[in-house]
């Protein structure tokens, strides 16, 4: 991937990010239910925005490890010594455990695309407490993808002399 096709993508998904957030805000205030102050949009957050009340550098920790678990499944999974076809099975499987323990903590980001556009809609607090969700991940994935080159099978690597 040439840098200007990297800075593309990026810039896609952020947008994409924020066009579902303000999408699904639309279709939820079709509702007489709905208040965005109180159920927000699926916003990230630590402090009293946490479930659990996990604080500022608990929130950063948790976002760190499951990013670079989640980044660690995508990269094992789609080497060239893996198993060619179980890739989509081992990212979704990993996604939803990263979520199935993240959710009740921070929100979990692993995403800064995902968790920008619900705080850009949603605001307050949630925009405030963004920049974690922003930082967290891309740390976590430069932990992962050193992992990843201390640990991958390099065997099957194209070798040039």
């Amino acid at each position: 991937m040439k840098a200007a096709e990297g800075v593309a993508y990026i810039v896609a998904q952020v947008l994409g990010g924020i066009a579902g957030a303000y999408l699904l805000y639309w279709m939820f205030t079709t509702s007489p239910l709905y208040k965005k102050s109180i159920q927000g949009l699926g916003t990230d957050g630590y402090g009293k925005q946490s479930h659990l009340l996990v604080s500022e550098g608990g929130a950063f920790l948790i976002e760190v490890v499951l990013t670079a678990v989640f980044v660690m499944v995508v990269l094992f999974a789609t080497h060239k010594a893996a198993i060619q076809g179980a890739a989509g099975v081992a990212i979704g499987f990993g996604l939803v455990i990263v979520h199935l323990i993240g959710i009740p903590l921070t929100g979990t980001s692993v995403n800064p695309a995902r968790s920008l556009g619900p705080a850009l809609v949603v605001g307050g607090t949630a925009l405030n407490q963004v920049w974690l969700f922003l930082v967290a991940p891309l740390v976590g994935a430069i932990v992962a993808a050193l992992i990843h080159l201390v640990l991958a099978d390099r065997s099957k690597d194209d070798v040039v002399v």
